[in-house]
């Protein structure tokens, strides 16, 4: 089994930050893309930020100047490095990957569980 694990979520007031993390485990040969989504109260889910394996980054334009997707190949896990937040950020952050369980098998994708982020004074 793959288990994607996020962390980092909270309360912050507007214009601080937080970082989210995400770890992959389990039974993993390879991992391609891995990215951000969020999903707010009443609304669709959309992309925040998606990172591939040699580093080429992608940003929701609603984001791009204060987040930063990174990534670390070694340890199987993504960050997202939220600055200057704004109210309009509050949703449950979800971490994505591609990931490959065995060389013969398929790329499948992947959905951590989500951890909440509240922007609010």
């Amino acid at each position: 089994q793959v288990q994607l694990v996020e962390s980092g979520g909270g309360l912050v007031q507007p214009g601080g930050s937080l970082r989210l993390s995400c770890a992959a485990s389990g039974s993993i040969f390879s991992i391609n893309a891995m990215g951000w989504y969020r999903q707010a109260p009443g609304k669709p889910r959309e992309l925040v930020a998606t990172i591939s394996t040699g580093g080429s980054t992608n940003y929701a334009d609603s984001v791009k100047g204060r987040f930063t997707i990174s990534r670390d190949n070694a340890k199987s896990t993504v960050y997202l490095q939220m600055n200057s937040l704004k109210p309009e950020d509050t949703a449950v952050y979800y971490c994505n990957a591609d990931i490959l369980r065995a060389y013969n098998s398929r790329w499948l994708n992947w959905w951590g569980q989500g951890t909440q982020v509240t922007v609010s004074s």
